[in-house]
């Protein structure tokens, strides 16, 4: 059985994390899974947005705590790479939207993959965290550095520190989720977001989306070339002009990406 299942509507691809009996929780199989398909993915044209969530209404618990061991045993590079780091360098590098759905719970790793991805939909029973401190240990795929970013500093330092967990309202409220459903309506609402992107301009919505990301790694002068820079770009395609005509002939644009 996979451990990740792939799902495809139109140009709205959902990766669902397979692991039900274990809550959904990482392991070697689910990150070499999830790199596979989103290194494949990421040079697929047709495909305009990416869904990850998890099987049987459970987003992700975290780290497989029994791959600890094989862990600690590992030189320090070697524990880099069993620790799934070639995931979390394709979701900080993928190009295209993706929207994380979260039923139930999203902790430690699982918190982490959510935070990787541009847009977090919960459904309103959810749970996030990152309660490695609780077990003598500390976010390791970017838990330290994601949730600042999202929340501030010290919210982030109340969560980090304490290891406590919050519900989807605060998650929302706070910064960490985009919207939030009735439970179970997670990925339903994320397939319909991810259908508005998917009707724009595929190449926009990646100028846009590098841009926003830019902005967490310059300073304000420098983003804003850098944006100044994809607009232009944005403005030379052939779906800029295919969108301005469409809006003056009053008729559904027919993006191509180009």
């Amino acid at each position: 059985m996979s451990e990740v299942l792939v799902n495809r509507e139109g140009a709205i691809v959902t990766l669902t994390i397979n692991r039900p009996r274990a809550k959904n929780s990482l392991n070697r199989a689910v990150f070499d899974g999830l790199h596979a398909q989103l290194a494949q993915l990421r040079y697929d044209d047709s495909v305009r947005a990416v869904i990850l969530t998890g099987a049987e209404g459970v987003f992700c618990a975290g780290a497989d705590i029994t791959a600890f061991d094989d862990l600690r045993a590992e030189p320090l590079l070697g524990q880099r790479a069993a620790a799934g780091s070639p995931v979390w360098s394709e979701l900080g590098s993928f190009p295209k939207p993706l929207i994380a759905a979260v039923e139930r719970i999203a902790l430690g790793g699982g918190m982490e993959l959510a935070l990787a991805c541009d847009i977090v939909i919960a459904g309103e029973s959810a749970k996030f965290g990152l309660p490695e401190v609780k077990l003598g240990a500390i976010p390791g795929a970017g838990g330290t550095q994601f949730l600042p970013r999202a929340v501030g500093k010290s919210k982030a330092m109340a969560l980090l520190l304490t290891g406590d967990l919050i519900d989807a309202r605060k998650a929302c409220d706070v910064g960490i989720v985009a919207e939030v459903t009735s439970d179970g309506q997670a990925l339903p609402a994320a397939l319909a977001m991810a259908g508005r992107i998917a009707a724009n301009s595929p190449l926009a919505v990646a100028l846009a989306k590098n841009a926003a990301l830019c902005s967490f790694e310059t300073p304000l002068a420098q983003g804003l070339e850098h944006e100044k820079r994809n607009f232009f770009v944005a403005l030379r395609s052939a779906d800029n002009r295919e969108g301005q005509e469409a809006f003056l002939s009053k008729r559904a644009p027919k993006f191509t990406g180009k």
